[in-house]
């Protein structure tokens, strides 16, 4: 089943905002973001909040999802004025799931116009969508180039039959370049997801579809190690020993391998798990996630946060639906975070970027381990002697360890 909600005060059922929400909210950028919550098939190690036909009860209707994310759209614009936030027109786009290719390309078009209705979109925005490269046809791609979306996401995963069996994936490694193709001639910029650490590849599978991602010439990679959540069908059944479990050192590979062989072919890393042709082609919209700018979560589970302010939908489609249909917040729990809880995601956030973190910005104590780091090779020496932190490749690989020994005690 999908992951659960996290513990949170209660919403109102009207979902105004506190007042802290609108403190500085003109200085910082406004997106949204789209769940599409359908899948054709469960993968096994996902635990997003998706369902298939199956999974779905009476209420949850696919043809009818597009008209109830408008809803949505509509409600978000009253509370962000209600609340006394400025307007600002979105700066990004983003539909995720799901696969939210699977709804016809007119629906998505649809929300994208209600969305852009209500606030305006800046020159030169991005507005992305994921897909499954099963999920789109050329015609498809066209209709969404020409409703405004600029960039696709597809979720390559693997070019190797065994690995993609074992993830689940319904579509064949043959499919991946004629979808390609397909979105650079509707005149899309492409992004492909691969995922390394899956039981049984070998590096050599691995390093094949590096190689094959690379070969079809994206303008940006993804690259996340395999995570397994409890509860997913690839835990249980790494728990019967059907298949081997995760491997540190394996994952630690991959990874080396991936930053030597994207970088080789022109790309270069902005954040941790994510290469970009140019500056302008990294996903500016996860650029705004790392950066704790404000965005707008559309659909059932999605999560929002305007001026430290987060919160999160009721998880199933049909009782999203019904909310939205009372005219009612979806929203199921909030929280309020106060500037110690800010300051400390702010620095885990941005220490995972190639822009870096400015050392100024850390307390006495956190300042004091950059000399340290430096020494271990874990931060960039010349970027630390201007102030920023950065982190070498042994600091990527090691992210998560960086980030305590500069947090404030």
């Amino acid at each position: 089943m999908p992951s659960t909600l996290p513990l949170g005060d209660p919403a109102p059922s009207d979902g105004l905002l506190p007042a802290q929400a609108a403190v500085g909210s003109a200085d910082r950028a406004f997106g949204l973001y789209v769940h599409i919550p359908f899948c054709a098939v469960r993968c096994g190690y996902c635990d997003f909040n998706t369902y298939t036909a199956t999974e779905l009860g009476g209420g949850a209707s696919q043809d009818a999802y597009a008209r109830t994310a408008v809803s949505e759209v509509a409600l978000a614009a009253e509370v962000l004025a209600g609340s006394g936030l400025p307007a600002r027109k979105l700066s990004t786009v983003f539909f995720g799931g799901g696969t939210p290719t699977l709804l016809p390309a007119e629906d998505l078009a649809l929300i994208l116009r209600a969305a852009v209705g209500q606030w305006g979109i800046e020159d030169g925005a991005e507005v992305t969508t994921e897909a499954n490269p099963d999920s789109v046809t050329p015609e498809s791609l066209a209709i969404l180039k020409e409703a405004g979306f600029t960039r696709v996401s597809f979720g390559m995963q693997s070019a190797v039959p065994h690995v993609l069996k074992v993830l689940d994936r319904t579509h064949t490694p043959s499919r991946v370049p004629q979808v390609v193709q397909w979105a650079r001639e509707a005149g899309l910029v492409v992004s492909l997801d691969l995922i390394y650490g899956t039981p049984g590849e070998s590096l050599d599978d691995w390093r094949h579809s590096l190689q094959t991602a690379l070969s079809y010439g994206p303008d940006h990679i993804s690259a996340y190690a395999l995570i397994v959540e409890e509860g997913t069908k690839l835990a249980a059944q790494m728990r019967r020993g059907e298949v081997p479990g995760i491997d540190d050192d394996d994952h630690a590979d991959k990874y080396e391998l991936a930053d030597q062989l994207i970088t080789e072919a022109g790309l270069s890393w902005y954040e941790v798990s994510n290469w970009a042709r140019t500056p302008e082609q990294a996903c500016r919209h996860n650029l705004a996630y790392w950066r704790g700018d404000d965005w707008w979560g559309i659909g059932p589970g999605a999560h929002s946060h305007v001026g430290g302010v987060r919160w999160w939908n009721v998880k199933h489609p049909t009782a999203y639906a019904n909310r939205l249909a009372q005219g009612d917040s979806p929203a199921a729990g909030r929280e309020t975070l106060d500037p110690e809880t800010r300051n400390i995601e702010r620095i885990m956030l941005e220490a995972r970027l190639q822009a870096g973190l400015e050392v100024a910005t850390l307390s006495t104590a956190g300042r004091h381990e950059i000399a340290g780091l430096i020494a271990d090779g874990l931060v960039d020496p010349t970027a630390a002697f201007r102030g920023k932190l950065v982190l070498t490749l042994k600091g990527r690989l090691l992210a998560d360890a960086v980030v305590r020994r500069i947090l404030p005690d």
